[in-house]
């Protein structure tokens, strides 16, 4: 790993050094991660780099930037080394038994806040659940925006409710949020008005081939989907009747390609899937809502 080591070594050398080591290596954002490292080992934020921008580095400094350099070439995710990941404006704690929440499933809460912006009910006293919440993302994010809702987040991982509830403390929204241990919604009792889940849908046999950064640092719980991709999707929808009430709303994550064959299996359990379908940044159609037929 290239970091400038003859004197004066500054805070900018040392950070324009690791992006240059991070794009000869192929990660895809070379620049931002070379700052929020940076930031991280001297404990500055982006206005205090630019602020110190012409410091040198010390000696210490200088192997904790080196160390935090090399894991992220051992292709280790920013938000693991820093342990922190922003999602919907918050700053979620992570832990090696959560997955670590992606910028594409905000279109959930952004569906579902459409959704129940359309039923006029935002500051209606909601009932949420959110099935393999994980970090506690979804549930957390939504509760954040609807003051008067309360929730409860699932989840088969003990560790990664653990972490949940440290994020519903670390947010103020510990009172509105409960978490339970379950396999979805098993230990559940409806009606829900809004359920969401971003559950795990990738097939089992194209988990060696995902970037190491997934492959190697998100929990196997999380990605596995089973044989075809949609074991979880299978498990929700045989319990989606039961969790909605009548004018509920289901907000599903779902992988590239498998929209339809996802919408089947909450058709076949008496439900149907609006349209359109929500799109994420990249385009790729990633939020399906689900709503009970009449």
């Amino acid at each position: 790993m290239t970091v400038p080591t003859a004197p004066p070594v500054t805070i900018a050398a040392a950070r324009r050094a690791l992006a240059r080591a991070f794009k000869q290596a192929g990660l895809e954002t070379p620049d931002l991660d070379a700052r929020i490292l940076v930031g991280h080992a001297l404990g500055l934020d982006h206005a205090g780099l630019a602020a110190a921008a012409h410091r040198v580095v010390g000696a210490q400094e200088h192997e904790r930037i080196a160390q935090l350099a090399r894991r992220r070439l051992d292709r280790e995710p920013v938000a693991r080394i820093v342990g922190v990941k922003e999602f919907w404006g918050l700053p979620f704690c992570i832990s090696p038994r959560v997955l670590v929440p992606r910028p594409e499933t905000e279109t959930l809460v952004e569906v579902a806040l459409g959704a129940i912006d359309a039923d006029g009910s935002r500051h209606g006293t909601l009932r949420i659940a959110d099935l393999g919440t994980g970090s506690g993302a979804l549930l957390l994010a939504l509760l954040s925006e609807l003051s008067a809702a309360g929730g409860v987040g699932t989840d088969a991982s003990v560790a990664a409710l653990d972490v949940a509830r440290r994020n519903a403390a670390r947010f103020g929204l510990a009172a509105r949020a409960a978490f339970v241990a379950c396999d979805f919604a098993a230990a559940l009792r409806g009606p829900f008005d809004l359920v969401v889940t971003n559950p795990p849908y990738i097939v089992s046999d194209q988990l060696a081939s995902l970037q190491p950064e997934v492959r190697n640092h998100d929990p196997t719980l999380a990605l596995d989907g089973g044989n075809d991709g949609l074991a979880a999707y299978r498990a929700i929808a045989a319990d989606a009747r039961r969790l909605l009430g009548p004018a509920g709303h289901m907000v599903v994550e779902i992988g590239a390609g498998q929209a339809a064959a996802v919408g089947s299996l909450f058709a076949e359990a008496g439900l149907v899937a609006q349209s359109p379908i929500e799109a994420d940044l990249a385009g790729i159609a990633r939020a399906l809502h689900i709503r009970a037929t009449t």
